[in-house]
């Protein structure tokens, strides 16, 4: 594992302490007493080089901090098939059927969280198309307009989440498909982060 700098110690703590109301790269560089918030920027980028720290890169203030156990470069996701779900139990109980290298920096949250499927058919289209893998995020915490990866009458599948008054809908970004209401086995497995085109 490469060696923090003082000022990253500094910072890891900082940002630790912070993590429920994150600061600014201006409030940063003040409370660190440091010159110049490119002093900052740049120790925030080799925390994160050095798998200490991940950042959401649509959101800065959304970050995790990995200090206990630092990601290396590349990780491997588990991959599951549709063929291991049953209506009595996850997706994620059984065997994946690959392990697919993925570089740390893709992933926007921590690894161990990852799980990823396979695509099947063209009810998500153009977002997502036949055989492109999907990364999703292990939760059960949803909200409305989530992609999520889900069981629903013992199947698996990717769809939008909605809720309207007190009915699940299940919706296809491709309008040839009508939303399906939510049966009673209706799990959320985890919510999609990202898209690996198979062509």
């Amino acid at each position: 594992m490469k060696k923090l700098h003082p000022t990253q110690e500094k910072l890891i703590e900082l940002l630790k302490k912070n993590i429920n109301n994150p600061l600014t790269i201006a409030e940063l560089t003040e409370v660190l007493n440091i010159s110049s918030t490119s002093v900052v920027h740049h120790h925030i980028l080799q925390l994160e080089k050095k798998g200490h720290l991940k950042r959401n890169p649509h959101n800065p203030k959304d970050y995790q901090i990995l200090s206990d156990n630092p990601e290396k470069q590349i990780t491997y996701v588990n991959l599951y098939g549709a063929a291991q779900c049953g209506p009595q139990g996850s997706i994620l109980d059984g065997d994946p059927i690959d392990r697919i290298a993925v570089s740390s920096k893709l992933i926007s949250f921590p690894t161990s969280e990852a799980f990823m499927v396979r695509a099947k058919g063209d009810s998500m289209q153009p977002r997502i198309n036949e055989k492109d893998l999907v990364i999703a995020r292990k939760t059960d915490f949803i909200q409305n307009g989530h992609l999520v990866v889900c069981v629903n009458n013992g199947e698996v599948l990717i769809k939008e989440y909605q809720k309207q008054d007190n009915i699940q809908l299940l919706v296809s970004i491709n309008t040839k498909y009508k939303p399906i209401i939510a049966s009673e086995d209706f799990r959320v497995e985890g919510v999609v982060k990202a898209v690996f085109s198979y062509e």
